[in-house]
């Protein structure tokens, strides 16, 4: 925690970006909820940009929604995914705070780097990671929850988010904070 308050932002901006990355399941959302309540911080969460059609390449609408209005200090506005096929628009606002946790997967890509200040990556073994999303999601999802993990696979392998990240956790242990 203290190497997280101590970061700096990205030159020229004043609200520090903590991306909680890692693959689905993990533990990201319970370590960024934690981390919001020691840091005062709101939370993006990448699955409000994300959907089981479009699981990893939503990422330039992120970008230009939040981290770039972030980056010039002001309000950041954005569209959420409909998760629930209802049809029914919901929007999402952030301010440029001291800090922002940018919590999901994928959160820590190269091309969100230039904005983040400090990159967390929650690591945990693929069967548990299942079994979380099975339990939240239920069983019919296994096929979804199975292609899913293939493009989170593929993207750790181009990426390889854990490699550069500040801090690397274990999501089946108890988490810091």
């Amino acid at each position: 925690m203290r190497a997280l308050r101590s970061s700096r932002p990205p030159a020229g901006t004043a609200t520090r970006i903590v991306a909680v990355d890692g693959p689905g399941g993990a533990g990201k959302s319970t370590l960024a909820e934690r981390l919001a309540e020691a840091l005062d911080a709101p939370v993006v969460h990448t699955d409000d940009f994300a959907s089981w059609d479009e699981p990893l390449d939503w990422w330039p609408r992120l970008r230009d929604e939040v981290l770039v209005p972030l980056s010039r200090g002001e309000r950041a506005r954005y569209r959420k995914s409909d998760w629930s096929g209802s049809g029914r628009e919901e929007w999402g606002e952030v301010s440029p705070e001291a800090f922002v946790v940018l919590e999901g997967v994928s959160a820590s890509r190269v091309a969100f780097r230039p904005f983040l200040a400090f990159a967390i990556w929650v690591e945990t073994p693929r069967e548990l990671r299942l079994a979380r999303g099975l339990e939240r999601d239920g069983e019919a999802m296994r096929g979804q929850w199975e292609a899913w993990m293939a493009e989170e696979d593929a993207y750790v392998e181009r990426e390889r988010p854990h490699e550069r990240a500040d801090a690397v956790v274990r999501g089946d242990r108890e988490l810091p904070l």
